[in-house]
């Protein structure tokens, strides 16, 4: 097992990769998409963007140059990097809309990949979901009252044209209110049949390049989100996913906070023994949290009601090869409260990780 941080956009830079590296990562998972600079944008009427904000179709770390030096500039700094995380809603919204763009999206993503598979990079993380990660709540529910985030059965609302994935893809078609209209609810099966048509035009092109397709499940896990169907909110359902297209570029972007958060979801660690066994997850979030939907935080990594140390021996007893990394943490009271959230996760797993391979 490999240790690694997850960082976003704006933090992919020097400081941030020496500060990996000291405290205890040798790779990076980078989240490229949106940036999270949600509260400086609006539209050309004036609105302001909700979600997690614009999605940039022009960013120039999507061609291969950008892949290629943003990694060269993890490696300057003793790291590798392991993973992009998410593709960007603007390359790809008439993929999960089913809209008249998907073939050229479909084209497009296609050379992303390519891009991967030339700069090295060897596994593209995405989460295949209309609404995407929407209804967090701010509290302080860690340990200390240290802030987090959570769901606590978030009224549902339906989602605005022009976004995706929460996030916006065309300003001048988005209202957060709705007047210009709401993306039309999508049903289970017409739900898997545009993700199956995904997987067969992405796979082929992931096997030659040597990436693998990631999976992250539905965060939250819930059925159904902004009256959009979901197609991983119970561990089980990967299975269907890996039986339909069995390529070995078909993988989890296995998410322990959100396994832990599904109700219903049956025994977390039989799970995790299962696609570890199989050779099916591509990396892991490692956090933990409190409670399940639709009632739930995220907790420090060692406070919540998954036991991680148990996991870690299933991981290390099936010789997962792959790379952990925090997601996140709560924040803690100090000058520098994200790094120190993650200083701490990262110290808790690079602890337990010795242990258990020096047989303790």
């Amino acid at each position: 097992m490999k240790l690694g941080l997850g960082l976003y956009g704006g933090m992919l830079n020097e400081s941030n990769f020496r500060f990996a590296r000291q405290a205890g990562a040798t790779h990076i998972v980078a989240h490229i998409v949106g940036n999270f600079n949600k509260n400086r944008q609006t539209t050309t009427a004036g609105n302001q963007i909700h979600g997690f904000g614009l999605s940039d179709p022009e960013d120039h770390v999507w061609s291969y140059e950008g892949l290629r030096d943003l990694r060269a500039a993890i490696n300057a700094e003793g790291l590798e990097l392991e993973a992009i995380e998410n593709f960007e809603p603007a390359h790809w919204y008439d993929v999960l809309l089913d809209g008249p763009q998907r073939q050229p999206q479909l084209e497009h993503l296609k050379t992303i990949i390519r891009h991967l598979g030339r700069a090295g990079i060897p596994v593209m993380g995405y989460n295949f979901s209309l609404a995407g990660v929407w209804g967090r709540t701010q509290g302080m529910a860690a340990r200390g009252g240290a802030p987090s985030v959570g769901f606590h059965q978030t009224p549902d609302t339906p989602i605005p044209r022009g976004m995706v994935w929460n996030m916006v893809y065309d300003p001048d078609l988005f209202d957060p209110q709705g007047s210009r209209g709401w993306v039309p609810s999508v049903t289970p099966p017409q739900l898997w049949s545009r993700y199956l048509g995904f997987l067969q035009a992405l796979l082929p092109v992931a096997e030659e390049a040597g990436v693998r397709l990631a999976l992250h499940p539905d965060d939250p896990p819930l059925p159904v989100l902004r009256g959009q169907a979901r197609l991983v909110y119970q561990p089980e359902m990967y299975q269907p996913i890996f039986d339909a297209c069995p390529s070995p570029a078909n993988a989890a972007e296995l998410c322990l906070g959100t396994m832990a958060e599904m109700a219903g979801g049956g025994d977390l660690y039989a799970w995790v023994d299962r696609y570890s066994r199989e050779g099916r997850i591509g990396y892991i979030h490692f956090r933990n949290v409190r409670g399940k939907v639709p009632d739930y935080d995220e907790v420090f990594i060692d406070e919540g009601d998954a036991d991680m140390v148990r996991l870690l021996r299933i991981l290390h007893r099936n010789n997962y090869p792959g790379v952990l990394i925090p997601d996140h943490s709560p924040a803690m009271s100090c000058d520098a409260p994200w790094y120190a959230g993650m200083a701490y996760a990262l110290g808790y797993m690079r602890g337990a990780l010795r242990l258990i391979t020096a047989g303790a």
